[in-house]
């Protein structure tokens, strides 16, 4: 293995020493597991490990409506590398569920991989995201093959993430890419963790990586039809009650197939639909997308979506934009609260002072969401009622010291 480098900030390539290309795993690729009694001895063989475990998983984002995890990728010292298929029986895990509660886990963007895990029933007691780290250290490429060119000097080649792996059997070329992707994971959070250390924010990275573990989802966004692309286009509130019934026609049917909405009925049909407003099957079956085979089977269920649009009476329509749920734009602040956007002015650019100071992008440091709650509602200037305002907020015990004086002095000169 290549000898640990310190990175480089600035994140260059390293012509004169190229990162050695990673091809296949050290000990081979491992089979799929599949029956339940494989799950067992892989518990087992995670048991008689030892250290922190490697773990990824694979969906199929694009190409299927959940977001289960189709593949799962576990590697820990004198384990070796797992291959997991959850999909036959996932109420056979519990072996490897409880093999797997109490270590630390060690994931590359653990927002990704752990809400599919949770699904599945396993828990993460302790964790480290490796991709976090990178930000705290001010790295500005994160994604798992720069860093590992970084820190290890080896180069992880980019392969299938993007696939359907709900596709079985899986090709042996993606089964090669998975395993790769915890091959070098925790010597990877070894040396990104020394770094830390050397640089100070180690228990800056503890405390996000303990915060990742306890935040609440994100509630369920509303009004996510209107995000269908090329919306704007329309000019009516008839034609955007269209969209709307058809989307969520093509939401359930996705739903109940679990089928990617986008191979249901790509937004481009919906917007053509709507626009035109065809009153019978066979003036629907004319448009485009629309008069292929898997598209006349589901003709009816289109057509009542538009039926039903059609039906709505006025004061039923979905106003031109969407219902305001949060605080304005900033630059629109100006106009609708001038206070705030005074404390904006002064609050921002001192947040982005200390982030660069620190080397760590100003979203890591405070959470915009946060500063401009804080800078909307208004606060004492006073390090006291700052630091209530951020621990309200949810902001991490490290960011409250490094942040709360200097938004005192910057509200405190208004």
């Amino acid at each position: 293995m290549a000898s640990t480098p310190t990175p480089d900030k600035s994140d260059p390539a390293d012509i004169d020493n190229p990162p050695d290309p990673l091809l296949a795993p050290a000990d081979g690729v491992p089979p799929v597991l599949i029956e339940p009694g494989e799950f067992a001895d892989a518990a087992a063989r995670l048991r008689s490990g030892s250290g922190p475990i490697a773990l990824d998983t694979e969906r199929a984002s694009g190409f299927r409506y959940s977001q289960r995890a189709y593949l799962i990728q576990i590697r820990r010292s004198g384990a070796g590398t797992l291959l997991l298929d959850p999909i036959d029986h996932p109420d056979h895990l519990g072996e490897l569920i409880d093999a797997l509660t109490g270590p630390e886990w060690v994931l590359h963007a653990a927002d990704q991989d752990l809400p599919c895990l949770r699904e599945l029933g396993f828990s993460c007691e302790t964790l480290y995201d490796t991709e976090l780290a990178g930000r705290l250290l001010g790295l500005h490429r994160v994604n798992l093959a720069a860093m590992t060119a970084h820190f290890l000097g080896r180069e992880l080649r980019k392969g299938h993430g993007a696939a359907d792996w709900s596709k079985r059997p899986l090709p042996d070329d993606w089964l090669n890419y998975a395993a790769l992707d915890v091959e070098l994971l925790v010597e990877l959070r070894d040396a990104m963790d020394k770094q830390l250390r050397a640089e100070g924010k180690d228990s800056w990275a503890a405390q996000e990586f303990a915060y990742v573990l306890t935040r609440p989802p994100a509630p369920p966004r509303l009004g996510r039809w209107r995000r269908t692309s090329n919306i704007h286009s329309l000019s009516t509130r008839r034609q955007l009650a269209a969209v709307r019934e058809l989307w969520q026609a093509r939401e359930e049917l996705a739903q109940s197939r679990d089928v990617a909405p986008g191979r249901v009925l790509p937004d481009s049909a919906i917007i053509d639909a709507a626009r035109v407003n065809p009153a019978t099957a066979e003036e629907l079956t004319r448009l485009a997308v629309f008069g292929g085979p898997r598209q006349r089977h589901h003709a009816r269920r289109w057509l009542a979506a538009l039926h039903r649009a059609q039906a709505l009476p006025e004061d039923e329509l979905p106003a031109r934009t969407a219902p305001s749920t949060g605080l304005p734009p900033v630059n629109r602040w100006e106009q609708r609260n001038p206070e705030a956007a005074a404390r904006a002015a002064a609050v921002r650019p001192a947040i982005a002072e200390i982030a660069e100071s620190v080397s760590v992008p100003a979203e890591n440091l405070l959470a915009p969401d946060l500063v401009r709650q804080l800078c909307w509602a208004g606060v004492s200037a006073s390090p006291g009622a700052v630091d209530e305002a951020l621990a309200t907020g949810a902001a991490r015990p490290w960011q409250r010291e490094l942040t709360r004086d200097a938004i005192a002095t910057a509200l405190g000169r208004l």
